[in-house]
């Protein structure tokens, strides 16, 4: 398969190549790595990483703007996202072919070529292998935006997605391309010391059900008194891993640009990404997120989430109880 999507890459001169909506760094990482790559290999192609911008995202490569591709043949490859209505920046229907890369569970089926591997740790790890594996080239740039996607989907390796193959194709970019560590974990981790006080209130003012279930709607009067953003919430989330008495746990903001509630949810047992399905979202077995247009529907959210948690306590982790 990797064989044929580089002679289909080979075959086009416009690729445009696009990822979800709300990116975080393996999106954003992906999108860049393999644009690069791909230039770097074909000088002459028109190659475009799309999308909205995300300002704590600028040091890991610049967006280009959406061409208008409706009156051309253009190859469209859309990484990190399962379904076409969460793709940025892209009409769908506008590109010849469609290209699928991605790590989450299958829902939309996108063009004749996909790589869909949920055993990966990440986007980053399935275009890296797809590098290796072909003609197509890499320099620093490009081994450490791939370097910065693995290990923040990953969870600096701590997720059980990360394997054997991780491990190997990680050594390689070192090895190969000699990555300053340090300051790609500065990249991935500093943050103000308003986002660690932030941090701290969440800690002490979410509620946690007694089935383990936490949760926090956080209001605009709350970020405005903490001087963060309201997308502050969506990278905090995975902090709150490993507290025994919390299970799955979740953060909704409210998103004024976009006029809808932006909900943030990680797990350590029960699935959340089909009930996230239900409320315009999905992602991953154990982390996932969701957008509601109803602040009522927030609310029944929390409900299913918080039965999941019942669900997960008494039939698979019974010694809680």
């Amino acid at each position: 398969m990797e064989k044929k999507i580089y002679n289909k890459i080979k075959k086009y001169n416009t690729i445009v190549i696009a990822r979800h909506i709300g990116p975080d760094p393996d999106a954003i990482a992906s999108q860049f790595a393999l644009r690069d790559s791909i230039k770097l290999t074909f000088p002459n192609k028109k190659v475009y990483a799309v999308g909205i911008g995300v300002a704590k995202y600028r040091s890991y490569g610049d967006l280009d703007k959406t061409p208008d591709v409706s009156n051309e043949k253009a190859l469209l490859i859309v990484v990190d996202v399962p379904n076409i209505s969460r793709i940025d920046g892209v009409n769908f229907d506008d590109f010849k072919e469609v290209i699928k890369l991605d790590h989450h569970p299958l829902e939309d089926k996108m063009g004749t070529l996909e790589i869909i591997d949920e055993s990966a740790s990440s986007a980053c790890e399935i275009i890296a292998r797809l590098i290796f594996n072909t003609k197509l080239e890499m320099n620093v740039k490009v081994a450490e935006n791939l370097f910065l996607g693995i290990a923040s989907d990953s969870d600096r390796f701590l997720l059980p997605t990360t394997s054997p193959s991780t491990f190997r194709i990680v050594s390689k970019l070192i090895d190969n391309y000699h990555l300053d560590l340090k300051k790609l974990y500065n990249m991935l981790y500093e943050k103000p010391l308003n986002d660690f006080r932030f941090q701290s209130f969440l800690a002490l003012n979410m509620t946690v059900t007694e089935n383990g279930f936490a949760y926090m709607k956080i209001t605009s009067e709350m970020i405005k008194e903490y001087g963060v953003d309201s997308s502050t919430a969506s990278n905090l989330v995975n902090n709150f891993n490993y507290i025994k008495e919390v299970i799955a746990w979740a953060f909704v903001s409210y998103d004024e640009r976009q006029e809808l509630y932006k909900v943030n949810i990680r797990s350590r047992g029960p699935i959340i990404n089909e009930i996230a399905i239900k409320y315009n979202g999905g992602g991953h077995k154990y982390a996932s997120g969701a957008r509601i247009k109803d602040v009522s529907l927030v609310d029944k959210l929390f409900e299913e989430l918080d039965n999941a948690c019942k669900d997960y306590n008494e039939n698979i982790n019974p010694e809680i109880n």
